[in-house]
């Protein structure tokens, strides 16, 4: 399975996604699931992606041939011409679509059904950064400061801690940190989502991505993060009043 998580920030975004794939408990694998384009000075997009991973892998392919074929007649729509990330959305949801109308009928014949989901965010030029959860129809909402935040895949252990503490006003390192809280905590509770995780940070307004890791492991800060948040619920634990009838 998959986890992935988005978060919009007045600040910027920040994007993480686990690569484990497994078809089964001898059958495991690992995947980048985090995919980005980007022209400097003019826009970023990212799209992470979670479900069948031959049909996401699919959509990622249609798109990489709208840009390719793009460069040779430039009235294509593609993530490079598009004028919004409404836009962008849009021509997200018409790929799923697309890879549906292919591969749907096949899958539902077999009862393994079409399971593709994405969240796709970024800036395009002077418009506010804006993200976005498309589904396996190919349609989709938007974040709002209400609902910052999306997730796709195993996503139940991750979200609490992300309802009560996320906020669009937090710094990019600060829902960094909050972000690999909700990954340590579905590590800990699902053993189909594995590390490493792909994290990215994208800054408002910087049309550029520089700030990408993944972290492993035996990752120094992600095994102090888990220690620390381990300890600190055990000293909130005991500090609460016992329950009494």
């Amino acid at each position: 399975m998959t986890y992935c998580v988005a978060l919009r920030l007045n600040r910027g975004i920040v994007f993480a996604a686990d690569t484990r794939t497994n078809a089964g408990v001898d059958n495991i694998a690992q995947f980048r699931k985090i995919h980005y384009w980007s022209k400097p000075g003019e826009r970023v997009l990212v799209l992470l992606t979670a479900g069948n991973l031959s049909l996401t892998q699919s959509v990622v392919s249609l798109i990489n041939e709208q840009l390719a074929g793009s460069e040779e007649d430039p009235e294509a729509p593609s993530l490079f011409n598009v004028p919004t990330m409404y836009r962008a959305a849009r021509l997200v949801g018409d790929a799923v679509r697309a890879i549906r109308a292919i591969d749907g009928p096949a899958l539902e014949a077999t009862k393994t059904g079409f399971t593709g989901s994405f969240i796709l965010g970024g800036q395009i030029g002077s418009e506010p950064p804006r993200l976005f959860q498309v589904y396996s129809e190919g349609n989709f909402i938007e974040a709002t400061d209400e609902t910052p935040f999306f997730q796709i895949g195993e996503h139940k252990y991750g979200k609490p801690i992300l309802d009560r503490v996320a906020q669009p006003t937090m710094r990019l390192g600060e829902a960094a940190k909050l972000v690999l809280l909700s990954f340590d905590s579905t590590l800990r509770s699902n053993l189909s989502v594995g590390m490493p995780i792909d994290i990215l940070l994208y800054e408002r307004d910087s049309l550029k991505l520089h700030r990408e890791k993944r972290i492993y492991q035996d990752d120094e800060y992600f095994k102090k993060l888990s220690a620390s948040w381990s300890e600190a619920l055990r000293s909130a634990f005991t500090k609460i009043e016992e329950f009494n009838v």
